[in-house]
């Protein structure tokens, strides 16, 4: 301690002053905030890369979707309405109503993405280069940290700099490690770890570290575009666990070079290093279904997509000319600075006039995920908090509006559990007016239920429906079948997983809801760092945490004591609340996903020492040019 201490205070507080030499000259860039509550004259002419059919394209997924939400609808309107709405079946019915419209559109979006997929027109609109010449501009890679594991982060970038080595194109990147650490300690683990890399790294490697953690990330990453954004045409915001191909690199340099009207391309990282089990499951349902929701998102957004804060490559001035976040009028958590920036920052790139680009045709570009459950719980409550925050966004002035919709896509990410959670305690009350009913007890055999069962089988296929779609996608490929370890691994794998998830979807709700209800009590979160790494979690910890899980399955248990005949239909429910301790526990372990994968559950490409094959290779082939075996991203 007495050694680290005297190391600190030579640092004097790890000020730009001790750290002047790892540096480079600063390039001013002015990034003024934007106004949302003024008149904007937005950009009329589309850009260049917007599909020439986006209009039909967003009418085939919001057009089905409407469709499914009313074939779905027959069911609970003929059952409710048969003697007509009272008020409380009345606020059941809308529930219903707005539930089943955002499941409809996930689906046809995964539909969408599924065709895209299956036809190989995924990069259709960018047309990612499978041979990318060396970049004739200047890209910084900016990785921000917040008292996180240094070690593990610079590792991460060396693996990244060797990758960009082996291309021949070190020189058109720079490496930035943004630090907003508050720790003494963590401070001196970072400096450390940049004196060892900086001397073996391949490329220019900096290090700038702010003494004050001021408006978070989106501030980190604005103050040094403020400061350095001036030397460089692009930049490529990570996040601590990040890792990306240099190929990959390569290409989303090459389509921006071709491309001067797009302001930002928002890979679709998949999940790596997962080693507990709630990982693993994380890990297999991105790499099997992600790329079919990705595929479709991108299909019906065009050129007005989304952006999620990491690997994802933005044109510098652009951002600064137009990205400039407001300070929200109002106390938190609703005013202050904007929370959750990425979805904000593309809709304000949107509106002035730049293409905001999603795509699902590149690999090699990867994130890791909270090892549990609880790690997943504080982490989507900050998201919460700043998805909230977007409603009141919503109206700002000049905004396409795809960029409106996506910010209250945001949101309804969130509102959909409080909806869940008050639909299902709405239907039991319904149901606390009538009698036992044993006749109900196995309700899909009853023929008076025959309208509630048909909805039901669409409400299932619908929620499972994008697995299904994504499964079908890889057992139709030999090479990706392979990759996750065959034909069966792959069912076997899915069937697990569609009941863990199935399990875990009530917590999350009860979770998610009780977020929902504190940020609108004016909670504000605060912003800790994300655990990473975890080898289990303490039953102590698990039964604290898991508290309102349990309260809410003994709330449901207890109406179901005055209805037992409708056991099997809040089973799905009622169970995994109660056991929602036992459940964050189990999952928490990583014996229990190493046991998995060796019994040949949840493996991935990445468990077997593969890649899959990044699709611009399958698109070159689709348009009858010879393609050859790609460069395999880092594992």
């Amino acid at each position: 301690m007495i050694e680290l201490a005297t190391r600190f205070e030579r640092s004097s507080h790890w000020s730009d002053v001790a750290l002047a030499p790892s540096l480079p000259p600063e390039s001013p860039l002015l990034m003024p905030r934007q106004a949302m509550d003024e008149t904007f004259r937005s950009e009329v002419q589309a850009p260049a890369t917007s599909p020439a059919n986006i209009a039909v394209r967003r009418g085939i997924v919001f057009g089905g979707a409407l469709v499914l939400t009313l074939l779905v609808a027959i069911g609970p309107y003929v059952l409710l309405g048969q003697e007509g709405f009272d008020g409380l079946e009345a606020t059941g019915f809308c529930v219903f109503l707005v539930l089943a419209a955002a499941i409809a559109c996930w689906f046809c979006t995964a539909v969408a993405g599924h065709f895209v997929l299956r036809s190989a027109r995924e990069q259709d609109d960018l047309a990612f280069s499978p041979h990318p010449p060396l970049p004739k501009t200047r890209t910084a890679l900016l990785m921000p940290l917040y008292n996180e594991a240094a070690e593990a982060a610079f590792g991460r970038l060396a693996a990244l700099d060797t990758s960009l080595a082996r291309l021949g194109a070190s020189s058109a990147f720079d490496i930035f490690v943004l630090s907003d650490s508050t720790k003494d300690a963590v401070a001196l683990d970072e400096q450390a770890a940049f004196r060892s890399l900086q001397p073996r790294a391949h490329g220019r490697i900096f290090l700038r570290h702010r003494p004050k953690n001021f408006e978070r990330k989106a501030g980190n990453i604005s103050e040094w575009v403020r400061r350095f954004g001036g030397a460089y045409d692009f930049m490529v915001v990570l996040d601590a666990d990040s890792t990306m191909a240099g190929d990959t690199l390569l290409r989303l340099v090459d389509a921006m070079e071709r491309h001067p009207g797009v302001g930002l391309i928002q890979t679709a990282p998949t999940i790596t290093s997962a080693s507990t089990l709630y990982a693993r499951i994380s890990q297999f349902g991105v790499r099997m279904y992600g790329r079919v929701a990705a595929a479709g998102l991108a299909w019906w957004a065009g050129s007005e997509a989304s952006y999620w804060g990491h690997n994802a490559i933005v044109r510098t001035r652009a951002f600064a000319e137009s990205a400039g976040l407001p300070i929200l009028p109002g106390a938190k958590p609703f005013g202050g600075h904007v929370l959750s920036h990425d979805v904000v920052e593309a809709a304000l790139l949107r509106r002035a006039g730049w293409a905001v680009h999603v795509t699902a045709a590149l690999d090699g570009s990867c994130e890791e995920t909270p090892p549990t459950l609880l790690d997943f719980i504080q982490r989507d409550h900050r998201w919460c908090q700043g998805n909230l925050q977007h409603v009141r966004l919503i109206g700002a002035k000049g905004l396409h509006p795809v960029s409106r919709a996506q910010l209250a896509m945001g949101a309804m990410a969130y509102l959909s559990s409080p909806l869940w959670f008050a639909g299902l305690v709405i239907g039991l009350v319904l149901q606390l007016r009538y009698p036992v009913d044993w006749s109900s007890f196995w309700y899909f055999l009853h023929p008076s239920l025959t309208p509630f069962m048909l909805t039901s089988l669409l409400s299932g296929l619908m929620l499972i429906g994008p697995k299904l779609l994504g499964c079908a996608l890889v057992l139709n490929r030999p090479g990706e079948r392979r990759a996750f370890g065959g034909g069966l691994a792959v069912l076997k794998s899915i069937a697990l997983e569609v009941v863990l998830s199935a399990a875990l979807a009530p917590i999350l709700m009860v979770a998610n809801t009780r977020a929902v209800f504190l940020t609108l009590r004016g909670r504000d979160v605060g912003w800790r760092p994300q655990q990473r790494e975890a080898s289990g979690l303490a039953w102590r910890d698990a039964l604290r945490a898991m508290g309102w899980q349990m309260a809410a399955g003994l709330l449901f248990a207890a109406g179901l004591c005055v209805r037992p005949d409708l056991a099997v239909c809040f089973a799905p429910i009622v169970l995994p609340l109660l056991m929602a301790a036992p459940l964050a526990v189990l999952t928490s372990r990583r014996s229990m996903g190493e046991a998995l994968l060796k019994a040949g559950f949840l493996a991935t490409p990445d468990d077997h020492g593969v890649s899959s094959m990044p699709v611009v290779f399958r698109a070159a082939a689709r348009s009858g040019v010879h393609s050859p075996e790609p460069i395999s991203a880092p594992s």
